[in-house]
């Protein structure tokens, strides 16, 4: 339950910052990006012209990428 507070809470800054401090863009990607949440990943994509951030997938950082 602790990390799912501090996920929602992480995902929910993505609003006011969409590129915080630690986020990597990802190779296979021209608009996808992860940010680190202790061992989970979340996977997203901005979109700067409308102003938007979609969250792909969250999960333990052992399968995200599959």
């Amino acid at each position: 339950m602790e990390y799912y507070r501090l996920i929602m809470k992480r995902i929910s800054s993505l609003k006011q910052n969409p590129r915080p401090f630690g986020y990597r863009k990802l190779s296979d990607s021209d608009n996808k990006y992860r940010i680190r949440i202790g061992d989970y990943r979340v996977i997203y994509s901005i979109k700067d012209d409308i102003l938007t951030v979609e969250v792909i997938k969250i999960d333990h950082r052992s399968s995200i990428y599959q």
